[in-house]
């Protein structure tokens, strides 16, 4: 991918945007099939669908990796929190609901 200052036209600057995008929905689909695993592996570990202290990792993660990157952490983390109760919904669909910290 080139770096978007080097882009001199709207038809090249969309064109990444387009690739960036499908890169993004190739990530996605990656960390739906690792969920998908997880909803297999987590009632042979007692594992619940939701485990809240998991969910505050990941989000803790994901903002300090924005930080460091120069994006809105508000807006990434919000992000992540849509994304997240989205899979966890889909656990809980299979496995029931259930907390653990």
């Amino acid at each position: 991918m080139t770096a978007a200052a080097e882009i001199g036209d709207m038809a090249a600057l969309r064109r990444e945007i387009d690739a960036s995008d499908a890169e993004l929905v190739r990530l996605l689909a990656r960390r739906s099939r690792m969920i998908e695993r997880a909803i297999e592996l987590k009632p042979g570990e007692g594992l619940p669908a939701r485990i809240e202290t998991r969910v505050q990792d990941v989000l803790g993660k994901v903002a300090a990796r924005a930080h460091a990157e120069g994006l809105d952490t508000g807006f990434v983390e919000r992000l992540w929190c849509e994304m997240m109760e989205h899979f966890i919904a889909r656990e809980e669909e299979v496995l029931g609901k259930g907390d653990a910290t």
